[in-house]
């Protein structure tokens, strides 16, 4: 690997960072105490630091020479909602928070490719490094962008990258076009009418029609997409009743759709509303949907992914990117910059979990598990990448 020696140099320092990150994890919109770590060595490298967009989002500026473009790097900051089964020295001290998605990873790479950047000035323009909160669930990058992002700190294009687990320690993993699938939610709440369980022809049935409405809305993906179009729609709840010979006045089912297109995505909603209704009508019941959209699909520019492309290459070399890498139906907020800015979301690989030390939980390190834990060997490869990107996106002319 075509590694940087100073970011190796000071990789342990780094490390320690991350490792305090991780022992104090903060969620969605709370991550003040990292805020204020990423913050301390920003201005210490001399950043011009930013606080306060997407409530505790940071962004720091760095202006080299008189060019005119700019280029925003993205990392994000929160934890999840998990209890750690690691007990090694750096885990959780806060029950049932933990860094279980590699965010204090993402911010220990680029903070090392930020101090490194603020040490060799090797551009000519504008760089941000934007650390972002609540990528959990609560679309950090959105509010990011509507809290002012890109009119405060212009970029010509935007950058992010995320760890994943099983890909081999020093590889890279990309695709131009869908990267992740949309998220969203829904809820349907199904009215009939309550009766005996020994005489049902007293009521209207919702858990019949809960059934049936189940099974009707999977049409939407065997039969009215096309079968080249991805989508997932999955039920994973359905709430009914209470008593064994009581049937009830409501039943509730919810669940997710996943689609590589909002086009696709128009459909499903659509046909899903048009089910629920008809469905609840044939048994004379009633029923209201609720659909949220929460994360669009993200989708790689061409252009950006190529020259991505290039520099992971001249890190780690051609055999070990990979350019094809199947889409996953997981989502992302970074879909929020991508679809404001031109740029390119990357994945490096995190390995096999062999990484860990005494003292991790049970079961396999992938993401969202509570035996978790990032893998220090990625701070200089993902912050040599970081360089490379930073320093050609914004070469000299």
């Amino acid at each position: 690997m075509n590694l940087i020696d100073r970011i190796v140099q000071f990789q342990s320092d780094i490390a320690r960072i991350r490792r305090d990150i991780h022992a104090h994890p903060e969620l969605k919109f709370e991550e003040v105490r990292t805020g204020d770590v990423v913050a301390r060595k920003l201005e210490e490298w001399g950043y011009a630091v930013d606080r306060g967009l997407g409530k505790t989002g940071v962004v720091g500026t760095l202006k080299v020479g008189t060019g005119t473009k700019s280029v925003g790097l993205r990392a994000d900051m929160d934890a999840l909602p998990l209890v750690e089964h690691n007990q090694f020295a750096h885990r959780s001290q806060h029950e049932g928070r933990m860094h279980a998605c590699g965010h204090d990873g993402h911010t220990a790479m680029l903070l090392a490719a930020a101090q490194y950047l603020a040490e060799s000035r090797n551009f000519d323009g504008t760089l941000h490094v934007i650390f972002q909160p609540a990528e959990e669930g609560g679309g950090g990058a959105r509010v990011m962008i509507e809290d002012g992002l890109f009119e405060r700190f212009p970029c010509d294009a935007v950058f992010g990258m995320h760890n994943w687990p099983g890909a081999v320690v020093g590889s890279f993993g990309v695709t131009a076009g869908p990267m992740m699938a949309s998220a969203n939610q829904f809820e349907i709440t199904i009215t009939g009418k309550g009766a005996h369980a020994a005489m049902p022809h007293n009521g209207i049935d919702p858990i019949m029609v809960a059934v049936a409405m189940a099974q009707n809305l999977q049409t939407l993906i065997t039969r009215n997409k096309k079968p080249i179009d991805t989508a997932v729609l999955s039920i994973t709840q359905i709430h009914a009743g209470d008593a064994y010979n009581i049937i009830p006045n409501e039943a509730v089912l919810r669940g997710t759709v996943r689609t590589f297109t909002t086009a696709v995505l128009d459909l499903i909603e659509t046909g899903m509303q048009r089910i629920v209704d008809g469905t609840a009508a044939t048994f004379g019941a009633e029923a209201t949907m609720r659909f949220h959209r929460s994360y669009p699909p993200t989708v790689n520019h061409a252009k950006e992914t190529a020259f991505a492309i290039d520099m992971m290459r001249d890190v780690v070399g051609d055999a070990n990117v990979k350019t094809d890498i199947e889409p996953t139906m997981g989502s992302e907020d970074f879909a929020f910059m991508l679809q404001a800015r031109p740029g390119c979301y990357v994945f490096i690989g995190n390995g096999d979990g062999e990484h860990r030390e005494m003292g991790h939980g049970m079961g396999p390190c992938m993401l969202h598990n509570p035996s978790y834990d990032f893998n220090d060997e990625l701070i200089p490869i993902g912050a040599t990448y970081w360089v490379r990107l930073a320093e050609k996106f914004l070469a000299a002319a």
